[in-house]
């Protein structure tokens, strides 16, 4: 069986929507918002995507542990039409698929979780304020400041989807998305952030619980990609009632 470039997004929101909190990220690629950026390959019931969106693309390709072979042989096939550079999301055992044509480096585990306890955040008081356009300077401050390097779209803004705090007038605490479609029900967190001079009083605990709450509202699945070992981020995620629902691997593919 060939791999093919998929352009149907009905196909795609239907395979993609068996597992939704697995694909929630490609799952929101499929929305007007994001579908310009994206080129979508099937070999079978297996999809990959490729965001160009970023700099470098990024390769998006999971499967549950019986699908992996299947995606395994169309990244294979996929493999010599990729962009030289590309960073990549992958289920556990898919990077052999790629070393072959790319030099692999990896960047660590990551866990996906999804809020599926949300009596717990009911439990937690919520904070912040929607920010807007007007807002962008001082987010831009505050990522320079407590999270540089993060990926950030600053379209993202206009989704009303972005929630944060002041403290003396400078924004201190934020709670964004990288994702947001009401009509594929799926939002993933990120772009979470507290100032230095502003963590230990639970801001980022507050302003998470004020974000999922308001996404409760428009999506089914609120999930989120965290690294492994971000032990604090974890367990801060967790008493606001997300769980781990998958592991994934982030890496660099430089071609050989």
């Amino acid at each position: 069986m060939a791999v093919r470039a998929e352009h149907d997004r009905a196909v795609l929101a239907d395979l993609l929507g068996r597992d939704a909190v697995l694909h929630a990220y490609q799952l929101g690629d499929l929305d007007d918002f994001f579908w310009p950026y994206t080129s979508w390959f099937r070999r079978g019931e297996a999809v990959a995507l490729l965001y160009h969106g970023a700099v470098p693309a990024t390769l998006l390709a999971f499967a549950a542990p019986a699908r992996v072979a299947e995606l395994a042989a169309l990244l294979g096939e996929l493999a010599p039409v990729l962009p030289a550079r590309l960073y990549a999301h992958l289920s556990p055992g898919l990077e052999p698929a790629l070393a072959g044509t790319f030099t692999v480096e990896t960047s660590g585990g990551h866990l996906k979780m999804a809020l599926t306890d949300p009596v717990r955040l009911a439990a937690v008081p919520p904070a912040g304020a929607v920010l807007g356009a007007a807002d962008l300077p001082a987010l831009r401050r505050l990522y320079a400041e407590a999270y540089p390097g993060n990926w950030f779209d600053p379209r993202m803004l206009g989704t009303g989807q972005y929630v944060g705090v002041r403290d003396g007038g400078d924004l201190v605490s934020v709670a964004g998305v990288h994702v947001w479609s009401p009509r594929y029900r799926v939002a993933a967190i990120g772009n979470v952030t507290t100032h230095p001079r502003a963590r230990g009083r639970g801001l980022g605990t507050a302003v998470v619980a004020a974000l999922c709450a308001r996404l409760r509202a428009s999506v089914d699945h609120v999930t989120l990609n965290v690294k492994a070992d971000n032990g604090p981020a974890v367990r801060l995620y967790e008493r606001l009632g997300f769980t781990r629902v998958a592991e994934y691997g982030e890496f660099t593919l430089s071609a050989r």
